[in-house]
């Protein structure tokens, strides 16, 4: 709820939905750590009142010193300094700050920084996360200093505070330039060249986000707005096209788990980062590949990531889907900064024929996929927490809350169905589904041979959505039943 109100106080100071955003963004890295820590990265929509969408990939890069000791790995390290790339998350509020924020980045980096310091209550998300990773945090002086001060994890409701972190954000309120090129941007190296790790200064001086045109389809009488690679985006919009039927493209059932197995084969074969490789857009939006399905190999998730949606009267939309890919990340807190860091750099691969192989500069492909779909009667915008089943999760959701005549609470509460393995503990691709998933989904898995899991209830796996949307009847907002967020109209 501090996020929240972050973005509330934001607002009645005169702030428009950027400024809303940001403050809630950055509230919920000292809130939610162990989902979207300082030391993860982010990928944007912000559309315009012009009706403009721009993409933001503020998508961390292998350091430079990769490239003499990838060659000695059998996978990438899962954990550790090696699984860290360049942290994009600060870079992307600057970027999103400089398209049309009122209010600015400053307050809402200074507010973050007092709730580290007075201390803020563990939510139930945090108190999961916590144990189900005790371990880690234990073994990790910088995370042991802050989640378990007396040698045992905090419980959910108890004071959290947060003194390095605190000072970290007081200092980048002031210059956020520092995390970069400062006096943080030095201690990060550091910390992961203690660990192991062969980051330089000059890898965090030489990042830089990517801002282009959002990557933009019709599909019936809608147009969906994406990130493009190495953004996932690509793969939502080649799901709901081959799903759909109809001018209103509302996807059957059955269609979407033929598009998701297709998703998933397409993805792994054909996702990479433009910058340092080819891939082909086009076979990605056309789920287009011949190559087998590609076994995920990452452990599963369980809370990676936390989304941020805000609308406003004036036209401005904005989408942040940040993270720091696995719970708590790669394990590694910096204790001089309070700053933990991501692993998203598990996501590269060792092959030297994959788009995604592990190289000096490259950005690891992403999960993150932020949504807007517009009609002539609504603008929907979508942020999803859900990992690699974020194409399919949306898919479910997306073309319904299009329907001003649909309850966005009654759509987030439904049962859906998602396809993974090893990433949703599953041993080979299987369909895992909701109790109350439709027959059509359960049989149409079992005509191509997807073996069914059922689950007993709502479950973190199956994604957390948040959904504003402007309709004829005003501004509208939810949250996830599955989650801890909220969603309110300010007025």
């Amino acid at each position: 709820m501090e996020a929240l109100a972050a973005g509330e106080r934001a607002v009645r100071e005169g702030g428009n939905a950027l400024d809303a955003a940001l403050a809630a963004a950055a509230m919920l890295t000292v809130v939610y750590p162990h989902q979207c820590a300082l030391g993860g990265d982010l990928i944007a929509l912000v559309r315009s009142p012009q009706g403009h969408t721009t993409a933001l990939l503020a998508v961390g890069t292998a350091p430079a010193g990769v490239d003499d000791v990838a060659g000695e790995w059998s996978e990438v390290p899962r954990q550790g300094p090696h699984a860290v790339t360049v942290p994009g998350m600060l870079a992307g509020w600057r970027a999103i700050e400089g398209m049309g924020a009122r209010r600015g980045l400053r307050p809402a980096l200074a507010e973050a920084a007092e709730a580290a310091r007075r201390g803020s209550p563990v939510s139930a998300g945090l108190a999961r996360a916590l144990a189900s990773r005790a371990d880690a945090v234990l073994a990790d002086r910088g995370m042991r200093e802050v989640f378990a001060v007396d040698g045992r994890v905090r419980e959910e409701g108890e004071s959290l505070t947060q003194p390095a972190l605190a000072a970290t954000l007081s200092r980048l309120a002031e210059d956020p330039e520092d995390f970069y090129r400062g006096t943080t941007a030095a201690a990060l190296v550091e910390a992961l060249g203690a660990a192991g790790g062969t980051h330089a200064t000059e890898d965090f001086a030489a990042f830089q986000p990517e801002v282009v045109d959002a990557l933009t389809r019709r599909v019936g009488d809608r147009t969906w707005s994406v990130a493009p690679p190495p953004s996932v985006g690509a793969v939502l919009l080649g799901v709901v096209a081959h799903a759909s039927t109809g001018t209103s493209a509302r996807p059957t059932g059955s269609r979407l788990v033929d598009a998701a197995v297709r998703g998933v084969q397409a993805r792994g074969a054909l996702l990479g980062d433009p910058r340092v490789t080819d891939v082909d857009v086009e076979a990605l939006l056309s789920l287009s590949s011949d190559a087998p399905p590609v076994p995920f190999t990452e452990p599963r998730p369980l809370g990676d990531t936390a989304a941020v949606t805000a609308l406003d009267d004036e036209g401005w939309g904005v989408t942040i889907v940040q993270s720091v890919y696995q719970t708590f990340g790669s394990g590694l807190m910096d204790p001089q900064t309070g700053i933990l860091f991501h692993n998203r750099g598990s996501a590269f691969s060792v092959d030297p024929a994959s788009p995604a192989v592990i190289r000096s500069g490259a950005r690891p492909p992403h999960t993150l996929c932020p949504a807007i779909v517009e009609s002539s009667e609504t603008l929907v915008v979508a942020g999803c927490q859900g990992g690699r089943a974020q194409p399919w999760i949306l898919a479910q959701l997306l073309p319904a809350a299009a329907d001003p005549a649909q309850s966005l609470d009654e759509i987030l509460a439904r049962p859906r169905w998602i396809v993974g393995d090893k990433d949703l503990g599953q041993p080979e691709l299987s369909l895992v589904a909701e109790a109350g998933v439709g027959d059509d989904v359960r049989e149409r898995a079992a005509e191509v041979g997807l073996p069914v899991v059922d689950l007993p209830g709502r479950v973190d796996e199956a994604g957390h959505v948040q959904i504003v949307r402007a309709a004829a009847g005003g501004l509208q907002a939810a949250s996830d039943p599955r989650a801890d967020g909220s969603g309110v109209i300010c007025g």
